[in-house]
């Protein structure tokens, strides 16, 4: 079993979550309420529907957003037995939806009628049927007692019950259901009195959600260096699970706690594309809106033996490090691995095995593909949120997101070229190019070649605030 440690990092404007598994670093989660970075997902809303359309069978709810949400036909609850979504809802009706999916990119949040409401065992689905365990409790027994002390509560609509409910007893289970039930209960009161388009329930805050999601038996220690926090978060793990609740601690060290577990150094990390591997090899990480693409090369690393075992032994270190990757960095969608070439199938099979093995840990759903003959993987990953460097970074300005700038030789041309037209082929007067440092070596580098081809003396200033793409000219 990992040692698992959870730290929260809140200030007034901002609550960072860490989690570290034996000491590394593998989720971080951030929530920025008052800056319009809420979490969104698991929020309830009385929503109207704005649109009906049956040639996508979609439609779109305003809940309150700018963007209207969009509901796709499976996620529509409806007596009706024609399953086309025209037949289900029409336009100007009042539904309650929840959110899925938040908003990426210049997509809307995505959202649906069948709500579900996590407790610490249990996942409640009001307007649901089935009752399911989950497939990480492996004890057939085990599965067997807990679907029948589901079945005893007689519950109205789905339950699943979580990974966490092993070994739970059928009293904990009963008033955990009771409370989801009230809870429930609650919310249908609120809806029939609330306008369309308003927030009819919260989930939990950042801190709340981790102590009920992660605060398990793996969980050794969750230190919050908030004394208010602390305070709030350890009254609900008292409540919630009694046991762990000697694990919720006050961090009250004068070095910052993320500062003191080395989370800063490693989130340095997360915005860099190229990520090295042990043994010297490394990944290229490119996101774009549709899909990530992961490239693997193997640098520096060159093996004792034979090429198809040192191109093996890269791959297999690339795959374990793409699955902690993926669950740091919350890259979802469609992902796309080119490893390098490998001529044997069974080490083929040997790589998708530990990028299976790599991500059982992940809490994501996720479905990888078998390999094909061009040597890439395509996987998926569940996407609830935007990736973190989303988050926390936005389209450069200077090279309008493509996260690449002109080359010293094509500003050379282009100020050449400028100088050119300006000046129609007159050789009178001297130019004054001011221009960026990197840009302003080049072109003294080649003073001699411009001179000649513009037909006049130029002197070459620097300036050190200029961006990479801009200059002055000027011709006196």
């Amino acid at each position: 079993m990992k040692k698992k440690e959870i730290l929260a990092n809140v200030l007034p404007e901002e609550t960072r979550i860490a989690v570290l598994e034996d000491g590394h670093l593998t989720e971080f989660l951030i929530e920025r309420p008052q800056l319009g970075m809420a979490k969104l997902v698991g929020n309830i809303y009385k929503g109207r529907v704005e649109n009906v359309l049956p040639g996508i069978s979609s439609a779109f709810v305003n809940t309150g957003f700018e963007k209207n949400a969009y509901l796709y036909v499976t996620d529509v609850v409806s007596d009706s037995k024609d399953r086309h979504i025209e037949k289900m809802i029409q336009r100007g009706d009042h539904i309650m939806v929840q959110v899925a999916k938040e908003a990426i990119g210049t997509k809307g949040m995505k959202v649906t009628m069948d709500i579900s409401l996590p407790g610490r065992y249990l996942i409640y689905m009001p307007k649901g049927e089935h009752v399911g365990v989950s497939k990480n409790i492996e004890d057939d027994k085990e599965r067997s007692r807990l679907k029948r002390a589901i079945d005893a509560l007689s519950p109205k609509g789905g339950v699943i019950v979580r990974t966490e409910a092993e070994g739970a007893e059928e009293g904990e289970l009963q008033h955990e259901m009771k409370y989801l039930i009230r809870l429930w209960e609650g919310i249908q009161k609120k809806y029939e009195s609330a306008q369309p388009g308003s927030l009819i329930h919260r989930e939990l805050g950042l801190t709340f959600q981790v102590a009920r999601d992660l605060m398990t038996d793996e969980a050794q220690i969750f230190l919050i260096d908030d004394k208010d926090e602390y305070r709030d978060v350890r009254g609900f793990v008292e409540m919630l699970a009694p046991e762990l609740v000697d694990r919720v601690q006050h961090y009250t060290g004068k070095t910052p706690v993320f500062q003191a577990f080395g989370v800063d150094r490693d989130l340095s990390t997360v915005r860099q594309a190229r990520v090295d591997l042990p043994s010297g090899g490394y990944l290229i990480i490119q996101e774009a809106e549709s899909l990530c693409a992961i490239d693997v090369n193997t640098g520096k690393f060159v093996g004792n033996r034979s090429q198809e075992e040192t191109v093996t032994a890269t791959n297999i270190e690339a795959a374990t490090e793409v699955g902690k990757q993926l669950r740091l960095r919350n890259i979802g969608g469609i992902i796309v691995i080119d490893f390098i070439d490998m001529r044997w199938r069974r080490n083929q099979e040997k790589v998708v095995q530990t990028l299976q093995e790599a991500t059982r840990g992940d809490r994501a759903k996720i479905k990888i593909l078998p390999i094909t003959r061009l040597g890439l993987v395509e996987m998926t990953r569940e996407r609830r949120r935007e990736s973190l460097l989303q988050l926390l970074t936005e389209a450069c300005p200077e090279c309008e997101g493509s996260g690449r700038v002109l080359s010293p030789e094509s500003m050379y041309l282009r100020i050449q070229k400028e100088v050119l037209e300006i000046t129609q082929g007159r050789s009178e007067g001297r130019l004054k190019v001011t221009v960026c440092p990197e840009v302003g070596q080049f072109l003294k580098d080649h003073q001699d070649r411009l001179e000649k081809i513009i037909k006049r003396p130029a002197e070459i200033l620097i300036d050190g605030t200029l961006p990479w793409e801009d200059y002055r000219i000027l011709i006196d």
